[in-house]
């Protein structure tokens, strides 16, 4: 279980194909702090630490998560967004995301708006039970926001400059490729509203 406050945007310095799964060399900050099997968030996707080495750390994405994600996009220097697994005895910022990615979608503007940025995403409405609402919360590629300005397939987020840095949303333009997790409590609601109707 995540939270959706990225820790750091690091950088991707090996990727290796093995029959249908890819293994992503990322190197951070904090690689010296974990350990075999540990849980992290790469753009909101939850993946298992498999090795450490020096200052990189491996995880290893099957065919599903690729087809879901936008890991299967990824380049050597690439930055993707990190966060370790929430301890239950921490305070809970953002929101309760499950690093268990619905869909993509893509980004179609950025507007800047005097120090903060906004961005507006569309997806395809894969099924009733992925929607946003206004003022609820989605994770972007990891990020926990606020939905703003809430359609049937778009939404827009703004992004404050210390989120800007951290994350690797200084380098989203449109036409960028970002994975969504809707709300978890919102999901088993709208399933729970369609089976009624049903």
């Amino acid at each position: 279980m995540f939270s959706g406050i990225v820790e750091e945007a690091a950088q991707v310095v090996k990727l290796e194909k093995e029959q249908e799964n890819l293994h992503i060399t990322m190197k951070c900050s904090f690689a010296d702090e974990l350990k075999i099997d540990q849980s992290i968030s790469h753009n909101g996707v939850c993946l298992t630490v498999v090795k450490i080495e020096d200052d990189t750390y491996t995880v290893t994405a099957i065919k599903e998560t690729l087809d879901k994600s936008n890991l299967g996009k990824l380049e050597v220097g690439s930055k993707v967004n990190l966060e370790r697994s929430t301890r239950l005895d921490a305070r809970m910022d953002g929101h309760l995301v499950q690093g268990h990615v619905d869909q993509t979608a893509v980004c179609t503007k950025v507007e800047e708006a005097e120090g903060s940025w906004y961005y507006t995403f569309e997806y395809e409405p894969a099924q009733d039970d992925y929607i946003t609402v206004e003022k609820g919360s989605v994770s972007v590629n990891g990020v926990s926001l606020t939905v703003v300005n809430s359609k049937d397939n778009s939404f827009q987020v703004a992004i404050i400059p210390f989120t800007y840095e951290v994350t690797n949303f200084h380098e989203f333009k449109p036409g960028t490729i970002v994975n969504l997790e809707f709300d978890i409590i919102g999901k088993y609601i709208a399933r729970y509203m369609r089976q009624l109707n049903s």
